[in-house]
Protein backbone atom coordinates (compact mmCIF):
# COMPACT_ATOMS: atom_id res chain seq x y z
CA UNK A 1 0.00 0.00 0.00
CA UNK A 2 1.17 3.35 -0.94
CA UNK A 3 2.02 5.89 2.39
CA UNK A 4 2.64 9.57 1.57
CA UNK A 5 2.08 10.40 5.12
CA UNK A 6 3.29 9.63 8.71
CA UNK A 7 3.22 10.69 12.24
CA UNK A 8 6.23 9.80 14.58
CA UNK A 9 8.14 10.80 17.98
CA UNK A 10 11.88 11.36 17.38
CA UNK A 11 14.45 11.37 20.27
CA UNK A 12 18.14 12.56 20.58
CA UNK A 13 20.78 10.76 23.08
CA UNK A 14 21.09 12.65 26.54
CA UNK A 15 24.71 12.94 27.17
CA UNK A 16 26.44 10.82 29.53
CA UNK A 17 26.67 12.19 33.18
CA UNK A 18 30.55 13.18 34.71
CA UNK A 19 32.01 10.74 37.19
CA UNK A 20 32.80 11.79 40.53
CA UNK A 21 35.68 9.63 42.45
CA UNK A 22 39.66 10.73 43.86
CA UNK A 23 42.28 8.90 43.06
CA UNK A 24 43.57 6.03 45.51
CA UNK A 25 47.22 4.71 45.25
CA UNK A 26 49.05 2.74 47.96
CA UNK A 27 51.78 5.38 48.86
CA UNK A 28 49.82 7.97 47.11
CA UNK A 29 48.40 10.40 50.13
CA UNK A 30 46.42 12.69 47.98
CA UNK A 31 45.57 11.40 44.43
CA UNK A 32 43.29 13.72 43.90
CA UNK A 33 40.23 13.71 41.51
CA UNK A 34 39.83 11.51 38.88
CA UNK A 35 36.21 11.22 37.51
CA UNK A 36 35.70 11.40 33.70
CA UNK A 37 33.32 12.86 31.42
CA UNK A 38 30.12 11.66 30.12
CA UNK A 39 29.72 10.59 26.73
CA UNK A 40 27.85 12.50 23.98
CA UNK A 41 24.41 11.43 23.37
CA UNK A 42 23.53 10.25 19.95
CA UNK A 43 21.95 12.40 16.88
CA UNK A 44 18.73 12.13 15.36
CA UNK A 45 19.36 12.05 11.56
CA UNK A 46 17.03 12.29 8.44
CA UNK A 47 18.52 11.30 5.32
CA UNK A 48 17.45 11.32 1.69
CA UNK A 49 17.50 6.97 0.19
CA UNK A 50 16.97 6.95 -3.47
CA UNK A 51 15.63 3.43 -3.14
CA UNK A 52 12.79 4.53 -1.38
CA UNK A 53 9.46 6.10 -2.58
CA UNK A 54 7.11 5.50 -0.02
CA UNK A 55 7.07 6.56 4.12
CA UNK A 56 5.11 2.65 4.40
CA UNK A 57 7.88 1.98 6.73
CA UNK A 58 6.53 4.61 9.59
CA UNK A 59 3.12 2.68 9.23
CA UNK A 60 4.42 0.26 11.80
CA UNK A 61 7.39 2.30 13.51
CA UNK A 62 6.17 5.19 15.51
CA UNK A 63 9.54 5.33 17.91
CA UNK A 64 12.78 6.74 17.21
CA UNK A 65 15.08 7.46 19.60
CA UNK A 66 18.89 7.73 19.20
CA UNK A 67 21.46 6.26 22.12
CA UNK A 68 22.46 7.49 25.03
CA UNK A 69 26.07 8.50 26.26
CA UNK A 70 27.12 6.31 28.62
CA UNK A 71 28.07 7.72 31.96
CA UNK A 72 31.71 8.97 33.10
CA UNK A 73 33.97 6.76 35.44
CA UNK A 74 36.65 6.70 37.75
CA UNK A 75 40.85 7.38 36.21
CA UNK A 76 39.70 9.64 34.09
CA UNK A 77 37.96 7.39 31.41
CA UNK A 78 35.50 8.88 29.29
CA UNK A 79 32.01 7.23 28.73
CA UNK A 80 31.38 6.17 25.22
CA UNK A 81 29.11 8.15 23.04
CA UNK A 82 26.29 7.22 22.48
CA UNK A 83 25.23 5.68 18.53
CA UNK A 84 23.42 8.20 15.82
CA UNK A 85 20.60 7.42 14.90
CA UNK A 86 19.83 7.46 10.70
CA UNK A 87 16.15 8.04 9.83
CA UNK A 88 15.94 7.32 5.77
CA UNK A 89 13.18 9.22 3.83
CA UNK A 90 12.07 9.30 0.26
CA UNK A 91 13.50 12.48 -1.52
CA UNK A 92 10.40 14.99 -1.37
CA UNK A 93 9.66 14.34 1.99
CA UNK A 94 8.68 16.90 4.01
CA UNK A 95 9.19 17.08 7.97
CA UNK A 96 6.84 19.24 10.06
CA UNK A 97 6.53 19.94 13.30
CA UNK A 98 3.20 18.02 14.57
CA UNK A 99 1.41 20.45 17.08
CA UNK A 100 2.28 23.46 15.45
CA UNK A 101 2.16 22.17 11.50
CA UNK A 102 5.02 24.07 10.52
CA UNK A 103 7.62 23.34 8.46
CA UNK A 104 11.01 21.71 9.97
CA UNK A 105 12.66 20.92 6.61
CA UNK A 106 12.08 19.84 3.20
CA UNK A 107 14.22 16.68 2.44
CA UNK A 108 14.08 17.36 -1.24
CA UNK A 109 17.52 19.01 -3.40
CA UNK A 110 20.00 19.91 -1.77
CA UNK A 111 18.96 18.53 1.31
CA UNK A 112 20.15 14.95 1.93
CA UNK A 113 21.40 14.33 5.07
CA UNK A 114 20.58 16.36 8.05
CA UNK A 115 20.90 16.41 11.81
CA UNK A 116 17.47 17.49 12.88
CA UNK A 117 17.65 16.87 17.14
CA UNK A 118 21.71 17.09 18.52
CA UNK A 119 22.29 14.61 21.38
CA UNK A 120 23.00 16.12 25.00
CA UNK A 121 26.54 17.31 25.47
CA UNK A 122 28.32 15.12 27.82
CA UNK A 123 28.97 16.26 31.18
CA UNK A 124 31.87 17.23 32.75
CA UNK A 125 33.98 14.68 35.77
CA UNK A 126 35.20 16.28 38.82
CA UNK A 127 38.57 16.38 37.78
CA UNK A 128 37.52 19.34 35.91
CA UNK A 129 36.54 20.97 39.02
CA UNK A 130 39.72 21.25 41.30
CA UNK A 131 41.07 24.53 42.15
CA UNK A 132 44.11 25.83 44.74
CA UNK A 133 41.29 26.22 47.11
CA UNK A 134 38.97 23.03 46.13
CA UNK A 135 41.33 19.99 45.84
CA UNK A 136 38.67 17.59 46.33
CA UNK A 137 35.75 18.62 44.69
CA UNK A 138 32.63 16.30 45.10
CA UNK A 139 30.56 17.53 42.34
CA UNK A 140 30.39 16.30 38.54
CA UNK A 141 28.52 17.44 35.72
CA UNK A 142 25.33 15.87 34.90
CA UNK A 143 24.61 14.94 30.66
CA UNK A 144 22.91 17.12 28.96
CA UNK A 145 19.09 16.18 28.65
CA UNK A 146 17.62 14.74 24.82
CA UNK A 147 15.57 16.27 22.61
CA UNK A 148 12.26 15.05 21.65
CA UNK A 149 9.84 15.62 19.54
CA UNK A 150 6.79 14.76 17.51
CA UNK A 151 6.76 15.26 13.94
CA UNK A 152 4.31 14.38 10.83
CA UNK A 153 6.21 13.26 7.79
CA UNK A 154 4.67 14.45 4.39
CA UNK A 155 5.66 12.87 1.12
CA UNK A 156 4.91 15.39 -1.89
CA UNK A 157 6.23 14.25 -5.37
CA UNK A 158 8.35 15.90 -6.78
CA UNK A 159 7.48 16.47 -10.91
CA UNK A 160 8.08 19.48 -13.36
CA UNK A 161 4.43 18.90 -14.39
CA UNK A 162 0.98 17.74 -13.25
CA UNK A 163 -1.76 16.03 -14.61
CA UNK A 164 -5.03 16.53 -12.92
CA UNK A 165 -8.58 15.44 -13.78
CA UNK A 166 -11.66 13.94 -12.61
CA UNK A 167 -11.52 10.11 -12.25
CA UNK A 168 -11.31 7.77 -15.78
CA UNK A 169 -10.70 10.73 -18.05
CA UNK A 170 -7.50 8.88 -19.24
CA UNK A 171 -4.71 9.94 -17.61
CA UNK A 172 -2.88 6.75 -17.01
CA UNK A 173 -3.30 5.92 -20.03
CA UNK A 174 -1.64 9.35 -21.28
CA UNK A 175 0.99 8.77 -18.78
CA UNK A 176 1.87 5.10 -20.06
CA UNK A 177 2.18 6.18 -23.65
CA UNK A 178 4.30 9.30 -22.68
CA UNK A 179 7.43 7.86 -19.90
CA UNK A 180 8.35 4.87 -19.13
CA UNK A 181 5.68 4.97 -15.94
CA UNK A 182 4.08 1.70 -15.61
CA UNK A 183 0.23 2.97 -13.83
CA UNK A 184 -2.70 0.36 -13.40
CA UNK A 185 -5.23 1.06 -15.89
CA UNK A 186 -8.84 0.22 -16.58
CA UNK A 187 -12.47 1.59 -17.22
CA UNK A 188 -13.47 1.97 -13.98
CA UNK A 189 -13.46 5.01 -11.54
CA UNK A 190 -9.96 5.32 -8.80
CA UNK A 191 -8.12 3.33 -10.85
CA UNK A 192 -4.85 5.20 -9.36
CA UNK A 193 -5.02 5.46 -5.92
CA UNK A 194 -1.12 6.76 -6.01
CA UNK A 195 1.06 9.35 -7.37
CA UNK A 196 2.38 8.18 -10.72
CA UNK A 197 5.77 9.43 -11.68
CA UNK A 198 7.49 9.32 -15.25
CA UNK A 199 10.31 10.53 -17.34
CA UNK A 200 9.12 12.65 -21.13
CA UNK A 201 12.05 12.31 -23.39
CA UNK A 202 11.77 14.71 -26.15
CA UNK A 203 13.72 15.07 -29.36
CA UNK A 204 15.61 18.03 -29.37
CA UNK A 205 14.49 19.05 -26.33
CA UNK A 206 15.13 18.73 -22.69
CA UNK A 207 12.67 16.30 -20.84
CA UNK A 208 10.97 16.75 -17.60
CA UNK A 209 8.99 14.59 -14.84
CA UNK A 210 5.51 14.25 -15.02
CA UNK A 211 2.96 13.54 -12.20
CA UNK A 212 -0.37 11.74 -12.74
CA UNK A 213 -2.21 13.09 -9.71
CA UNK A 214 -5.00 10.93 -8.47
CA UNK A 215 -8.64 11.59 -9.87
CA UNK A 216 -9.97 14.61 -8.00
CA UNK A 217 -13.20 15.30 -7.05
CA UNK A 218 -15.38 18.45 -5.94
CA UNK A 219 -14.63 18.90 -2.21
CA UNK A 220 -11.16 17.46 -2.23
CA UNK A 221 -9.67 21.19 -0.79
CA UNK A 222 -12.12 20.40 2.10
CA UNK A 223 -10.38 16.67 2.65
CA UNK A 224 -13.33 14.80 0.81
CA UNK A 225 -12.51 11.31 -0.28
CA UNK A 226 -8.62 11.59 -0.45
CA UNK A 227 -8.51 15.26 -1.37
CA UNK A 228 -5.47 16.20 0.94
CA UNK A 229 -3.80 13.19 0.67
CA UNK A 230 -3.84 13.93 -3.80
CA UNK A 231 -3.36 17.48 -3.59
CA UNK A 232 -0.18 17.80 -1.44
CA UNK A 233 1.34 16.33 -4.71
CA UNK A 234 1.01 18.95 -7.07
CA UNK A 235 2.55 21.66 -4.53
CA UNK A 236 6.10 21.26 -5.89
CA UNK A 237 5.31 20.95 -9.81
CA UNK A 238 5.72 24.52 -11.81
CA UNK A 239 3.07 23.73 -14.78
CA UNK A 240 -0.59 22.13 -14.46
CA UNK A 241 -2.29 19.91 -16.99
CA UNK A 242 -5.76 19.47 -17.01
CA UNK A 243 -7.05 16.34 -18.80
CA UNK A 244 -10.86 16.29 -19.80
CA UNK A 245 -13.37 13.52 -21.33
CA UNK A 246 -13.69 15.89 -24.67
CA UNK A 247 -16.29 13.69 -25.57
CA UNK A 248 -18.41 13.57 -22.69
CA UNK A 249 -18.61 9.78 -22.76
CA UNK A 250 -19.81 9.34 -19.18
CA UNK A 251 -22.30 12.61 -19.57
CA UNK A 252 -19.85 14.75 -17.69
CA UNK A 253 -19.38 18.67 -18.61
CA UNK A 254 -15.49 19.33 -19.66
CA UNK A 255 -15.97 23.47 -19.09
CA UNK A 256 -17.43 22.62 -15.74
CA UNK A 257 -14.85 19.68 -14.77
CA UNK A 258 -11.51 22.08 -15.86
CA UNK A 259 -13.57 25.11 -13.65
CA UNK A 260 -14.42 22.55 -10.66
CA UNK A 261 -11.03 21.54 -10.40
CA UNK A 262 -9.56 25.30 -10.71
CA UNK A 263 -11.77 26.22 -7.65
CA UNK A 264 -10.66 23.45 -5.85
CA UNK A 265 -6.67 23.70 -7.07
CA UNK A 266 -7.72 27.21 -6.01
CA UNK A 267 -9.08 26.82 -2.02
CA UNK A 268 -6.31 24.33 -1.47
CA UNK A 269 -3.21 26.85 -2.08
CA UNK A 270 -3.64 30.17 -4.43
CA UNK A 271 -0.58 30.37 -5.58
CA UNK A 272 -1.09 26.86 -7.34
CA UNK A 273 -4.05 27.61 -9.24
CA UNK A 274 -1.86 30.36 -10.67
CA UNK A 275 0.75 28.35 -12.22
CA UNK A 276 0.65 27.87 -15.76
CA UNK A 277 -1.79 25.42 -17.51
CA UNK A 278 -2.88 23.84 -20.23
CA UNK A 279 -5.91 21.73 -21.45
CA UNK A 280 -5.49 18.35 -22.79
CA UNK A 281 -9.19 17.20 -24.64
CA UNK A 282 -8.97 13.74 -24.57
CA UNK A 283 -11.70 10.65 -26.39
CA UNK A 284 -11.38 12.61 -29.55
CA UNK A 285 -10.71 9.60 -30.95
CA UNK A 286 -14.49 8.61 -30.56
CA UNK A 287 -15.50 11.89 -32.19
CA UNK A 288 -16.10 12.81 -36.13
CA UNK A 289 -16.79 15.84 -37.88
CA UNK A 290 -18.88 17.88 -36.58
CA UNK A 291 -19.07 16.91 -33.44
CA UNK A 292 -15.40 17.31 -32.82
CA UNK A 293 -15.09 20.14 -33.85
CA UNK A 294 -18.14 21.84 -31.78
CA UNK A 295 -16.52 19.72 -28.86
CA UNK A 296 -13.26 21.11 -29.28
CA UNK A 297 -14.72 25.00 -29.86
CA UNK A 298 -16.47 24.75 -27.00
CA UNK A 299 -13.66 24.41 -24.64
CA UNK A 300 -11.11 26.63 -26.21
CA UNK A 301 -13.91 29.30 -26.13
CA UNK A 302 -14.02 28.97 -22.76
CA UNK A 303 -9.91 29.01 -21.90
CA UNK A 304 -8.29 30.00 -24.50
CA UNK A 305 -9.19 34.01 -24.14
CA UNK A 306 -7.32 33.42 -20.82
CA UNK A 307 -4.18 32.46 -21.78
CA UNK A 308 -4.66 28.35 -21.46
CA UNK A 309 -4.54 26.55 -24.37
CA UNK A 310 -6.44 23.65 -25.36
CA UNK A 311 -4.87 20.67 -27.47
CA UNK A 312 -7.29 18.25 -28.68
CA UNK A 313 -5.59 14.69 -27.76
CA UNK A 314 -6.34 10.71 -28.09
CA UNK A 315 -4.15 9.06 -25.58
CA UNK A 316 -5.15 5.54 -26.88
CA UNK A 317 -3.98 6.66 -30.44
CA UNK A 318 -1.38 8.68 -29.57
CA UNK A 319 -2.94 11.56 -32.11
CA UNK A 320 -2.07 15.35 -30.51
CA UNK A 321 -0.33 14.11 -27.72
CA UNK A 322 3.59 15.27 -29.28
CA UNK A 323 2.50 18.97 -29.70
CA UNK A 324 0.94 19.09 -26.51
CA UNK A 325 4.40 17.65 -24.77
CA UNK A 326 6.03 19.84 -26.35
CA UNK A 327 4.40 23.05 -25.77
CA UNK A 328 4.57 22.15 -21.91
CA UNK A 329 8.79 22.06 -22.58
CA UNK A 330 8.03 25.25 -23.70
CA UNK A 331 6.40 27.03 -21.03
CA UNK A 332 8.82 24.95 -18.65
CA UNK A 333 11.63 26.96 -20.68
CA UNK A 334 10.01 30.33 -19.16
CA UNK A 335 9.57 29.49 -15.64
CA UNK A 336 12.43 29.78 -12.93
CA UNK A 337 14.07 26.72 -12.62
CA UNK A 338 14.80 26.98 -8.90
CA UNK A 339 13.25 24.14 -7.59
CA UNK A 340 10.15 24.38 -5.19
CA UNK A 341 11.63 23.63 -2.01
CA UNK A 342 9.33 24.34 1.33
CA UNK A 343 11.12 26.45 3.88
CA UNK A 344 11.63 26.27 7.20
CA UNK A 345 9.06 28.05 10.02
CA UNK A 346 10.15 26.24 13.16
CA UNK A 347 13.25 25.45 14.78
CA UNK A 348 13.54 22.02 16.44
CA UNK A 349 14.66 21.46 20.24
CA UNK A 350 13.77 25.86 19.76
CA UNK A 351 11.89 24.73 23.72
CA UNK A 352 14.67 23.53 24.41
CA UNK A 353 16.81 26.70 24.12
CA UNK A 354 13.96 29.28 24.73
CA UNK A 355 15.70 30.26 28.37
CA UNK A 356 19.51 30.16 27.11
CA UNK A 357 21.07 32.91 27.01
CA UNK A 358 22.91 34.94 23.64
CA UNK A 359 25.77 37.11 23.79
CA UNK A 360 25.37 40.23 22.06
CA UNK A 361 28.79 42.21 21.84
CA UNK A 362 30.28 44.99 19.62
CA UNK A 363 33.63 43.79 18.78
CA UNK A 364 34.78 46.52 17.08
CA UNK A 365 33.54 49.62 15.68
CA UNK A 366 30.60 49.10 13.43
CA UNK A 367 30.93 45.46 14.43
CA UNK A 368 28.73 43.43 16.41
CA UNK A 369 28.99 39.70 17.33
CA UNK A 370 25.89 37.95 18.29
CA UNK A 371 26.14 33.94 19.45
CA UNK A 372 24.14 31.38 21.22
CA UNK A 373 22.97 27.91 21.13
CA UNK A 374 19.46 28.72 19.51
CA UNK A 375 20.88 31.28 17.12
CA UNK A 376 23.15 28.36 16.12
CA UNK A 377 20.78 26.10 15.53
CA UNK A 378 18.42 28.61 13.61
CA UNK A 379 20.91 29.41 11.07
CA UNK A 380 21.73 25.45 10.49
CA UNK A 381 17.67 24.97 9.41
CA UNK A 382 17.28 28.44 7.17
CA UNK A 383 17.85 29.08 3.69
CA UNK A 384 18.75 32.68 3.88
CA UNK A 385 19.22 32.81 0.14
CA UNK A 386 16.05 32.37 -0.30
CA UNK A 387 13.51 35.39 0.20
CA UNK A 388 10.86 33.45 2.70
CA UNK A 389 13.79 31.99 4.72
CA UNK A 390 15.44 35.94 5.07
CA UNK A 391 11.92 36.84 5.93
CA UNK A 392 11.93 33.68 8.49
CA UNK A 393 15.42 34.79 9.68
CA UNK A 394 14.29 38.13 10.08
CA UNK A 395 11.25 37.48 12.38
CA UNK A 396 13.58 35.10 13.95
CA UNK A 397 15.41 38.21 14.85
CA UNK A 398 12.93 40.57 16.04
CA UNK A 399 11.00 37.93 17.85
CA UNK A 400 13.98 36.89 20.13
CA UNK A 401 14.61 40.11 21.13
CA UNK A 402 18.04 40.34 19.71
CA UNK A 403 17.39 43.42 17.53
CA UNK A 404 16.58 45.45 20.27
CA UNK A 405 19.47 44.10 22.34
CA UNK A 406 21.60 45.37 19.42
CA UNK A 407 19.86 48.86 19.19
CA UNK A 408 20.27 49.42 22.90
CA UNK A 409 24.37 48.73 22.06
CA UNK A 410 24.34 52.15 19.86
CA UNK A 411 24.55 49.51 16.78
CA UNK A 412 24.01 51.54 13.31
CA UNK A 413 22.70 51.53 9.71
CA UNK A 414 25.40 49.76 8.04
CA UNK A 415 27.17 48.34 10.29
CA UNK A 416 28.11 44.77 10.51
CA UNK A 417 26.49 41.97 12.52
CA UNK A 418 28.38 38.77 12.68
CA UNK A 419 27.14 34.82 13.42
CA UNK A 420 28.56 32.45 13.02
CA UNK A 421 30.65 32.88 10.10
CA UNK A 422 27.94 35.12 8.34
CA UNK A 423 28.39 38.50 8.37
CA UNK A 424 24.54 40.64 8.01
CA UNK A 425 24.78 44.32 7.22
CA UNK A 426 22.28 45.80 9.79
CA UNK A 427 19.48 48.63 8.19
CA UNK A 428 16.28 49.31 9.80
Amino acid sequence: MFADSAKIYIRSGKGGDGHVSFRRELFVAAGGPNGGDGGRGGDLIFEVDEGINTLSDFRFVKKYCAGDGENGSQSNRTGKDGEDLVIKVPEGTVIKDTETGKVIIDMSHENRRVVLLKGGRGGKGNQHYATATMQVPKYAQPGQAYKELNVTLELKVIADVGLVGFPNVGKSTLLSRVTNAKPKIANYHFTTLNPNLGVVDLDGADGFVIADIPGLIEGASQGIGLGHEFLKHIERTKVIIHMVDAASTEGRDPVEDINTINAELSAYNEEIAKRPQVIAANKMDVLYGEEEEEAINKIREAFEPNGIKVFPISAVSGKGVKELLYYVRELLDTIDETPVMFEPEFIPGEHSFANDPYTVEQEEEHVFVVEGPRIERMLGYTNLDSEKGFEFFQRFLKESGILEELESKGIQEGDTVRMYGLHFDYYK
